[in-house]
């Protein structure tokens, strides 16, 4: 499972010219699922989203997650982070994980992250969204629960 977690001032999500989600401070996240991943993917990913340090302190200091400043999650699902793109000019999405199986880990990662008592708001799964993102920073890290980066 990959993410790529990008510190906001706000983001919002659109489908067919109507937000469907939208945050303040916090965290938008990107999320590719792999057709390896599982729940233990889901568990390593979510755990180090809600414990990621990059939110200031009293000195500057990147020091406190999103839970120590009740930040807010956009999860939006993004099949193309598994697009491999070594070979030719065209990507290829054979390691993203597809339909029904994607949409039922996305959905457990959604559940995961409601449980930590943050507001989680969500793209739809498969869609064409359009996504709104004003980067704080800009912070923008990425993570792999295979820790292939």
């Amino acid at each position: 499972m990959r993410a790529i977690v990008q510190r906001v001032n706000s983001s919002r999500v659109t489908v067919n010219e109507e937000i469907i989600g939208e945050i303040s401070k916090g965290f938008n996240v990107l999320i590719g699922i792999s057709k390896d991943d599982n729940e233990d993917d889901i568990k390593y990913i979510s755990e180090k989203i809600l414990g990621l340090r990059v939110f200031e302190d009293e000195d500057d200091k990147m020091n406190l997650s999103i839970q120590d400043v009740k930040g807010e999650l956009l999860i939006i699902s993004q099949f193309t982070l598994y697009g491999d793109c070594r070979k030719g000019r065209r990507p290829n999405f054979m390691n993203a994980m597809g339909g029904d199986e994607a949409r039922e880990l996305y959905e457990k990662l959604l559940d995961t992250f409601k449980k930590s008592g943050l507001k989680v708001e969500c793209g739809e799964f498969g869609a064409h969204m359009i996504v709104d993102i004003v980067n704080d920073g800009p912070v923008t890290i990425m993570l792999d629960s295979k820790k292939e980066f």
